[in-house]
C-alpha cells in the first residue's frame, strides 16, 4: 500500500504542470478560439493525448478518486475543443440553408425524378379512371380528404369550394386545407421513414399521393372547372408536392442503399444514405411550413385564377433556381 502511494503521489507530481497548463489553454480558449496563439492551437492537441494518457494511468494506480473525476472532466472539455464544432449556430444555420441542403437535394436527383415520375404516372392513371367512371373517387380518396368534395356534389358547391362563397363556406376550406397540410407532412414522413423496407413502402405511398390528387382534378375537371382546380391546389401544392417527392426520394435513396450497398457493408451504406436523407428532411419540414403559410394566406386572398397560377409558378422557378442553380464549389 505504501508503494501504491509513493507511485500515485509521483505520478502526480510528474504530470501535474501538464494538466495545469491544458486547463489554462482550455479557460482561455472558452472565451474565444481567437484568443489562442498558433502555438498554442498545436499544442492543444498534444496536451489532451498526455491527459487522455495520465487518466488511464490514473484510473489503474491512483489512490485518489477526486484525481481521477477531475482528469475525466479535464479530458471531456479538452475533446469538445478540439474535435467539436468551430461554427457558432447562426453560421451552421447559414451553412445548412446556403450549402448543405441544395448539396444534399441535388444529390438526390435521380431519386427525386423517380419519385416525381412515380407520383406522375398514379396522378394520371386516377385520372383516367376517375373520368371514366367516378365511383373510382370513393376507393382513391379518404372520405375525411374528399370532405364532401365528391362525384355526388352538385356543381355549384364545387364551385364555391374553390373561391369561398360565405362564413360556412371559408370554414370547409379552411378544415380542408389543414387536413391536407397534415396528412402530407404525415406522408412525407413515413415516406422517409419506411424506404428502408427495399424501396417499396415508398413509392406506393408517392404513388398513393399522385393517385389522390389526379382523382381530385379529374372530379373537378368533369364539372369544367378543372383549370380552376388546378389552381387552387396548385398555389401551395407545387412546394407542398415537392417537398413530399424530396422525403420520397430521401427514403428511396436508403431503401437503395440497402440493396445495392456496392464495396460497403449494407448497414454503413444504409447510414451514408440516412444522414444524407435526414439533411433533406430537416429541409422538407421547412417547406411544409412554407406551404402551409402559402395555404392559409395566399390562397384565401388571391382568387384570381391567373394569380394562383403566377403564385405557383413563382414558387415552383425559386425552388428549382434554389436547389439546381449552378454554384461554385466551395471547401468545406
Amino acid at each position: 500500500m505504501a508503494e501504491l502511494q509513493l507511485k500515485s503521489a509521483r505520478f502526480r507530481a510528474e504530470r501535474e504542470a501538464e494538466w495545469r497548463r491544458l486547463e489554462s489553454l482550455l479557460a482561455k480558449g472558452q472565451a474565444g478560439a481567437g484568443r489562442l496563439r498558433p502555438d498554442e492551437l498545436l499544442e492543444m492537441p498534444l496536451l489532451y493525448r498526455q491527459a487522455l494518457s495520465s487518466l488511464s494511468v490514473a484510473r489503474s494506480i491512483s489512490l485518489d478518486r477526486g484525481l481521477v473525476q477531475y482528469l475525466e472532466s479535464l479530458c471531456a472539455r479538452a475533446y469538445f475543443f478540439v474535435y467539436g464544432p468551430r461554427t457558432r449556430a447562426l453560421e451552421r444555420l447559414t451553412r445548412f440553408f446556403a450549402r448543405d441542403w441544395p448539396q444534399a437535394v441535388r444529390s438526390l436527383w435521380r431519386e427525386t425524378l423517380a419519385g416525381g415520375l412515380i407520383g406522375a404516372v398514379a396522378g394520371a392513371s386516377a385520372y383516367v379512371l376517375v373520368r371514366q367512371d367516378p365511383d373510382w373517387f370513393y376507393g382513391l380518396v379518404p372520405g375525411a380528404l374528399a370532405s364532401g368534395r365528391d362525384p355526388a356534389a352538385s356543381t355549384a358547391f364545387l364551385r364555391q369550394t374553390l373561391y369561398g362563397g360565405g362564413h360556412g363556406a371559408h370554414q370547409g376550406l379552411d378544415l380542408l386545407a389543414t387536413f391536407l397540410f397534415t396528412h402530407n407532412a404525415q406522408l412525407a414522413l413515413f415516406a422517409f421513414a419506411l424506404g428502408f423496407a427495399l424501396c417499396l413502402p415508398t413509392a406506393g405511398l408517392l404513388a398513393y399521393n399522385g393517385a389522390t390528387l389526379g382523382a381530385f382534378v379529374a372530379l373537378f375537371a368533369a364539372r369544367g372547372l378543372g383549370f380552376q382546380a388546378v389552381g387552387w391546389l396548385m398555389i401551395h401544392g407545387v412546394t407542398e408536392l415537392f417537398a413530399v417527392t424530396l422525403a420520397g426520394s430521401a427514403g428511396l435513396s436508403v431503401g437503395w442503399a440497402v440493396c445495392f450497398p456496392g464495396e460497403r457493408s449494407r448497414l454503413d451504406a444504409a447510414v451514408q444514405a440516412g444522414r444524407r436523407g435526414a439533411l433533406v428532411m430537416i429541409g422538407v419540414v421547412v417547406m411544409l411550413f412554407a406551404a402551409a403559410l402559402l395555404e392559409g394566406f395566399a390562397r384565401q386572398l388571391v382568387q384570381a385564377d391567373l394569380g394562383r397560377y403566377a403564385i405557383a409558378a413563382a414558387s415552383g422557378l425559386a425552388w428549382a433556381a434554389y436547389f439546381y442553380w449552378p454554384r461554385r464549389s466551395r471547401p468545406a
